[in-house]
């Protein structure tokens, strides 16, 4: 159970809601034909890559592997 709170806690940061509502804005506008599919790509891809680099970054100097 701590586990999942540790969990649902950190999907609250700033950093989570910013790339949990990019990826709705943006799949609701490649749906909606604002967007291509290209430019949904590209946007998508450098959001969850920073993301996920800044995560295992995170993790990383937690482990001291820095």
């Amino acid at each position: 159970m701590e586990l999942l709170e540790k969990r649902l806690t950190n999907l609250l940061t700033i950093k989570s809601i910013v790339t949990i509502a990019l990826t709705g804005v943006f799949a609701w506008l490649s749906v909606a034909g604002r967007v291509t599919t290209d430019q949904f790509l590209t946007v998508f891809t450098v959001v969850i890559g920073f993301y996920f680099g800044t995560q295992a970054e995170k993790q990383n100097s937690r482990n001291g592997d820095a």
